[in-house]
């Protein structure tokens, strides 16, 4: 989207900004009518349809309102008038409008544009499309427009892999799509078959995937930066990309759902785009153990006792925790073969998570205070929250087995989340600084793009964010 600073003479469409505040202190100045139909609430939008042109009167809410809220307003405008917005120069009216609120109000207009499958028939996409603004410099303005595309790249691209139907998105398509990413984005590409996969002992990964019509492709991706002294963030992201649950059966009421088994994956993917097109001085190790949980003849079965990368064992009681099983691989292979500041898994892991926050925040474990506060606080910045939860050893006792080492459910009906991070924690190699968010009740949900429940691209603005702003 192009940002100008300037004003022409005459303008066919323009965008008034305005907090409830703003419109006490300045509709006198339009058509007294108008107080009639709006106030300045936020989603509010009246529409001045004239001769010469359309204003559209788009209301923020209160004064202090939060960064994201702006984001909220501009995205959900952006998605309810996609039909009638015209694809040329518009005005953008807001004095008080700073340059991070303005920052989240092109962000918002570019995420608004997504629905699926995406193509860019948005006018906000059409090059004849220009947003004016005089308030910022051209300088600023162009900082603005290339990060707003990056987030929007990323979260979009995040969204689109999560939507697409389980016969679309098969383990060799995906593994395909990220080759081709690393070659446009200059991503050191590296992907481990079933062969190699046995080789390298990475078991717990191998008995998911065993039962998979397609070969295994533990992948990992990495972006490099040339500045010095840069922090390294190890990123591990579930990948599994349809899950039946396996032997242990899904209900098949909502199974049609769980082509969003990928989301802590897609959130990672979505995090590296916008790293790479904003030359983030950072480095990114990304693992995305690829695979599906399918049941055939193959299949691990419950009972079944498998020995993860790190020569742990692990009885598995069901084999519908299997997202626990690829993460184990994941996380033990980054800690043994990388160096890492940072170690971050990201997975749509349990129904345990669902039923405690439902749509509203992901369960968030740490065991290093420091990052745990700043994920919290950049949750509540992104509004892509989180909420801390205990990894007390005392929950260890509920994942030991007679037959190995641990067991990968506990048979209690109590905090499968917590049991699930408590496993993970198992395979971090003593990382000092690991966070693991269960983000299986927020990652698919209600959007304003959809009938059904879709992809509500969660995780990629607050690893954004993270990553970005992480001193």
């Amino acid at each position: 989207m192009k940002l100008v600073n300037k004003k022409i003479k005459n303008y066919t469409q323009i965008f008034h900004l305005f907090t409830e505040e703003e419109w006490t202190k300045t509709s006198k100045n339009f058509n007294k009518n108008i107080s009639a139909f709006f106030s300045g609430k936020k989603h509010e939008v009246f529409i001045n349809a004239q001769e010469e042109g359309i204003a559209y009167f788009i209301g923020l809410g209160k004064e202090d309102l939060a960064l994201f809220e702006v984001q909220q307003v501009a995205l959900k405008f952006s998605q309810t008038y996609k039909e009638k917005i015209l694809p040329l120069p518009t005005l953008v009216v807001g004095d008080f409008i700073n340059e991070r609120q303005f920052e989240e109000f092109v962000k918002g207009l570019l995420i608004g544009t997504y629905n699926y499958p995406f193509e860019k028939t948005h006018p906000f996409w059409n090059t004849k499309f220009e947003l004016h603004f005089e308030n910022l410099s051209q300088k600023k303005l162009d900082f603005i427009s290339r990060k707003s595309e990056a987030i929007s790249n990323g979260q979009i691209t995040c969204q689109e892999w999560l939507n697409k139907p389980a016969n679309l998105k098969k383990p060799d398509t995906f593994s395909t799509y990220l080759k081709n990413l690393s070659k446009k984005y200059d991503l050191k590409y590296t992907s481990f078959n079933r062969k190699k996969c046995e080789e390298l002992g990475l078991g717990a990964y191998l008995s998911v995937n065993q039962g998979s019509a397609y070969d295994a492709a533990f992948t990992i991706l990495e972006y490099k930066t040339a500045a010095k002294n840069a922090k390294t963030f190890g990123l591990v992201g579930k990948c599994v990309l349809f899950d039946t649950g396996g032997i242990s059966l899904k209900n098949p009421d909502n199974m049609h759902y769980m082509k969003s088994d990928m989301g802590g994956a897609t959130a990672v993917l979505g995090t590296l785009i916008y790293a790479a097109e904003m030359q983030l001085p950072v480095n990114l190790i990304a693992i995305l153990p690829i695979t599906d949980n399918a049941i055939s003849e193959k299949a691990f079965l419950p009972s079944d006792v498998i020995t993860a990368y790190n020569g742990k064992t692990i009885e598995v009681l069901n084999t519908d925790a299997e997202g626990r099983m690829i993460l184990a691989d994941g996380l033990s292979y980054l800690s043994k073969n990388y160096k890492t500041d940072i170690l971050i898994d990201i997975a749509t892991l349990t129904g345990s998570s669902v039923r405690m926050f439902g749509d509203t925040c992901g369960a968030l474990f740490s065991n290093n205070e420091e990052l745990k506060n700043l994920m919290i606080k950049t949750g509540d910045k992104t509004n892509q929250r989180l909420w801390n939860l205990p990894l007390w050893d005392i929950w260890k006792e509920d994942i030991r087995s007679d037959v190995a080492d641990i067991k990968n459910i506990s048979m209690k009906p109590i905090g499968d989340c917590i049991v699930a991070a408590k496993f993970l924690e198992q395979f971090i190699e003593n990382h000092p600084k690991w966070a693991h968010l269960d983000i299986a009740g927020v990652a698919f949900g209600n959007v304003g793009y959809a009938k059904e429940k879709a992809a509500t691209g969660f995780g990629v603005q607050l690893l954004a964010d993270l990553i970005e702003n992480y001193h």
